[in-house]
């Protein structure tokens, strides 16, 4: 149980600020009584026990109140400083402190809370935790062991809010609730009512497994069962075999006896055999050789001997120059295969030149059908028959590009004139429509003029009227309306409106028809653009073209070796195609042939265990080439839909291109997000370049650039 030991105030309310001022107040056990005359301070001791505890303020006050006045102190600045010393739930002794400031400027007082620190002592040492580091009012309440509830409304209730038991019932409900944590008991019981559900789902899912682990334990128990009497027989078949083996062994081993004398008996008949056609034969040998035989020798053995001899070294002789005749047509025969094999290369080589020149020759042709098609199509003289040499082709190659810069200096000129016509042209129709906004400004205040004395000439003719009486005043408005007349007369004959008329109708034709000359101009300007777009197209295109054949080149160079090894030349995209196919066709042959020998090879019953085990091999060798096939049909039509769906999850497949290919297509991450975001189509195509489908058209976008400033914009095609 936590208790309170000592508590020392400084600066709050009625207590001074100086450190003489300091009050430190012991509380006994069990009781402690404060006694004292009204405004001594004991209202604010149960005060700052309730805000070193729980960080409350007094009712009413937001701080400025509950810090001594700066004024009454005569200083700008005031501390304030609780400290309270007291032992927690467990025993130990734990010193709080907090402070606070009071700051006097001008009229008007600002009030903060300075950092507050809790010291405890473990294992001897003492450890300080601060108010930046944790929430002071939280470890007051664990360590107190007492909700903040009841220390503001029982403990350290305030004597002006002692009478709430009285007040209404909505907040008498919510402090009770307070006190006694009825919103975390309902929240408990909500918890405790979830769980229960959830346990009795548990325990129904539990209950319908167990069901099935039931009959699935009598399933294993029946097949337990079973595989013991199968066991059991397995068993007695052995020992009949066994016992069948015991008598089937000494047959055996007379039987390889008999084997082994038959054998003997065949090894001394064919012996004998042998022998009688060697007899045969030596006796046939020898009456050929009486019959050959032209004298007979009618000399001494050892003459015979001697001339044996020397026939024999005559047969040595020869023998050894027959082998030297041998290795030469042995050696005769490794450099004949060696010049066959240099022949065969020779030809492999010759196939392969005269492909290549095949292909030049064609080569050629196309250049010479470009070049003459171009010769016409330029009115270039000398190309109207092939083949060209190549001081021709040099010609026409400079005479081209003669040709492409007299056109690009024709046009460049042309485009410099057409802009120094379109300026003209801007500022002559500048200047008249200047001259007929001043015409026009003419011809309304004569209009104006015109209408005004018409207007003095009707007003006189009514005042005319009214005084025809007067033969005078008749005189005098008949000299007035003659001046009037002559006035307008002057005035008519001066303003020309039927010559204003005209030159604004010729002023008309001539702005319509410089209108007419500008949409030429904008036309001409339109084409030049469009040529200039086709140009960089162009180049663009020619560059797209060097690096494809760059590619080409450096996965020819790599594979060239491999090709002509296998194919005995390089072949072309059509030859290598079609030498894939064969293969491919070859491949599914021998897998179909496979498939259906393995199928056809079914165990019979006069096998032995190693055919058993040969058949099963092939049967599960047939297994996976199915599964092979099948995983191959898979994936084509994976392919064809450019993905599919393994384990709820989408896999795409796309082209294997190289890094640097996979790098670029990569910038356009952000713009395909930004086209994902206004649910705009795109595609990517190849090498890297962005196609978006807009509602108005659609649009390619050949850099990142272009890209994030078109679909990033409103939408609209770039």
């Amino acid at each position: 149980m936590s208790k309170i030991e000592k508590m020392s105030i400084l600066g709050v309310r009625s207590f001074g600020v100086e450190d003489k001022d300091k009050q430190v107040i012991t509380f006994f056990s069990p009781l402690t009584v404060l006694v004292g005359p009204n405004g001594a301070g004991k209202t604010t001791i149960i005060e700052c026990l309730k805000y070193i505890t729980s960080g409350d303020f007094p009712p009413g006050s937001k701080g400025n109140t509950f810090v001594h006045d700066p004024k009454d102190a005569h200083e700008t600045d005031v501390r304030a400083q609780i400290r309270l010393q007291f032992r927690d739930v467990t025993g130990e002794q734990v010193t709080v402190q907090r402070s606070m400031q009071s700051t006097q400027k001008g009229k008007k007082t600002e009030f903060k809370t300075l950092e507050g620190v809790i010291t405890r002592m473990k294992h001897g040492e003492r450890v300080s935790l601060s108010s930046k580091c944790a929430e002071i009012d939280r470890e007051m309440i664990a360590a107190l062991g007492v909700s903040k509830a009841v220390l503001n409304h029982v403990i350290f209730c305030h004597q002006e809010e002692s009478n709430w038991p009285l007040s209404e019932g909505k907040a008498l409900k919510q402090k009770f609730d307070d006190i006694f944590s009825a919103t975390r008991y309902i929240k408990v019981l909500d918890t405790l009512r979830q769980l229960r559900l959830k346990q009795a789902n548990t325990v129904k899912s539990c209950q319908m497994e167990l069901r099935y682990l039931k009959q699935n334990k009598e399933k294993a128990q029946e097949i337990r069962d079973l595989l013991t009497s199968k066991e059991s027989q397995l068993a007695v078949s052995k020992e009949s075999v066994q016992h069948v083996e015991g008598q089937i062994e000494p047959l055996e081993n007379r039987l390889m006896d008999i084997d082994n004398n038959l054998s003997k008996v065949m090894k001394l008949d064919n012996d004998i055999k042998a022998l009688d056609s060697r007899k045969k034969q030596m006796e046939e040998d020898n009456r050929e050789l009486e019959e050959k035989m032209e004298q007979v020798f009618q000399g001494s053995d050892e003459q015979l001997q001697e001339m044996y001899q020397n026939h024999q070294r005559t047969v040595r002789e020869k023998e050894r120059r027959l082998e030297a005749c041998q290795r030469d047509t042995e050696r005769a025969n490794r450099e004949c295969q060696r010049l066959n094999r240099l022949k065969s290369e020779l030809l492999v080589e010759q196939g392969r030149l005269q492909l290549q020149s095949d292909c030049q020759a064609q080569n050629v042709r196309n250049r010479d059908s470009l070049v003459k098609s171009l010769a016409s199509y330029l009115e270039m003289e000398g190309y109207e028959r092939a083949p060209f040499n190549e001081r021709q082709l040099r010609s026409f190659h400079q005479q081209v590009k003669e040709r492409q810069d007299r056109e690009t200096e024709a046009a460049n000129q042309a485009m410099r004139d057409l802009q120094e016509k379109e300026a003209t042209k801007q500022q002559s129709i500048d200047d008249i429509r200047d001259k007929k906004t001043g015409l026009e400004r003419t011809v309304a205040l004569k209009r104006d003029l015109q209408n005004k004395r018409q207007q003095e000439l009707r007003n006189a003719r009514g005042d005319l009227q009214q005084l025809e009486g007067s033969s005078a005043r008749l005189q005098e408005l008949e000299q007035e309306l003659s001046k009037a007349e002559r006035e307008l007369e002057n005035a008519v004959q001066s303003s020309d409106v039927d010559g204003l008329k005209a030159e604004v109708q010729e002023l008309q034709a001539e702005k319509a028809q410089l209108d007419r000359a500008q949409r030429k101009l904008d036309q001409e300007m339109e084409t030049l653009n469009a040529h200039t777009k086709t140009r960089t197209e162009m180049d663009m295109l020619k560059k797209d073209k060097t690096d494809k054949e760059e590619q080409v080149r450096k996965i020819r160079s790599r594979h060239n070796e491999d090709l002509t090894s296998l194919l005995g030349y390089f072949p072309n995209k059509k030859q290598l195609e079609d030498w894939i196919h064969s293969k491919n066709r070859e491949i599914n042959l021998t897998r179909d042939k496979l498939y259906k020998l393995s199928w056809r090879a079914s165990p019979g019953p006069s096998r032995g265990g190693a055919e058993t085990d040969s058949e099963e091999e092939t049967a599960n060798l047939a297994l996976i080439l199915k599964e092979l096939r099948d995983v191959e049909e898979v994936l084509g039509l994976a392919w064809q839909k450019k993905g599919f769906v393994w384990n709820n999850n989408k896999i795409n497949l796309d082209h294997d291109y190289p890094p640097e290919i996979m790098a670029m297509r990569k910038e356009y991450t952000e713009a395909r997000r930004a086209l994902k975001e206004k649910n705009l189509r795109f595609r990517t195509l190849y090498p890297a370049r962005l196609k978006v489908f807009f509602e108005e058209g659609v649009s390619t976008y050949n850099t990142v650039e272009e890209a994030t400033a078109g679909p990033g914009e409103a939408g609209t095609p770039g």
